[in-house]
């Protein structure tokens, strides 16, 4: 089985330049969403614009309303549009056919009962991302470098495409395919030289670790 990755949390030219070179599989990018990774729609445009046609390029949105996934399709006319707030499966579902995209739906990680609840997205979303929960009082969803215990992952019904995310690293992302088997990978702060700033050695070594172990 070849292992995907996804590179998220794009924010500058160089670093979408080294996801290209280094073979990255989908790059994502955080749309007016709470995070240090932040961008507007036009930047997010911009940004995707080389890859458009090589590699699938993510949206990423937390409880986006129509006005805004209309302007995203608009301007950047991305190939997924990922979910990573509290939205709904009828949410997930009303996005694909509204937009006619496809689309990704982040659920956060803590327990058992989490699954159940990622479960529900099976089906609705083209692949549902398993990440780890933020810590307790923290607003922003994602790219905190937390894993989850990847043991609930083993007990639970998986749809056939789905991803992992929340604390991949290089050093860890062998592991992480030993363990879960997972068909994507999705890392954003473990190929970073800090927030939003990607690190192209970090982005070599972690699809070689998927590559070559």
């Amino acid at each position: 089985m070849e292992h995907q990755v996804k590179i998220c949390g794009l924010t500058r030219v160089q670093d979408v330049e080294a996801a290209i070179e280094c073979g990255a599989d989908y790059l994502g990018f955080i749309i007016e969403a709470k995070s240090a990774r932040r961008l507007s729609t036009a930047q997010a445009a911009a940004l995707a614009l080389p890859a458009k046609g090589i590699i699938p390029r993510v949206a990423v949105t937390v409880n986006a309303d129509d006005t805004l996934i209309s302007r995203i399709m608009s301007e950047m006319a991305p190939d997924y549009i990922q979910c990573h707030g509290d939205e709904t499966p009828a949410r997930v579902a009303e996005i694909t056919k509204r937009f006619k995209v496809k689309t990704i739906k982040a659920v956060a990680i803590a327990n058992q009962s989490d699954m159940i609840t990622a479960e529900q997205y099976a089906g609705v979303a083209d692949f549902v991302l398993y990440d780890a929960k933020p810590p307790r009082g923290e607003t922003i969803r994602g790219g905190h470098g937390l894993s989850f215990d990847w043991n609930i992952l083993s007990g639970a019904p998986l749809p056939k495409l789905w991803a992992l995310a929340g604390g991949l690293t290089p050093k860890n992302a062998t592991e992480a395919i030993k363990r879960t088997n997972a068909p994507i990978l999705d890392v954003s702060s473990g190929v970073e030289a800090s927030a939003g700033i990607k690190d192209a050695l970090k982005i070599q070594a972690f699809m070689d670790a998927i590559r070559h172990g």
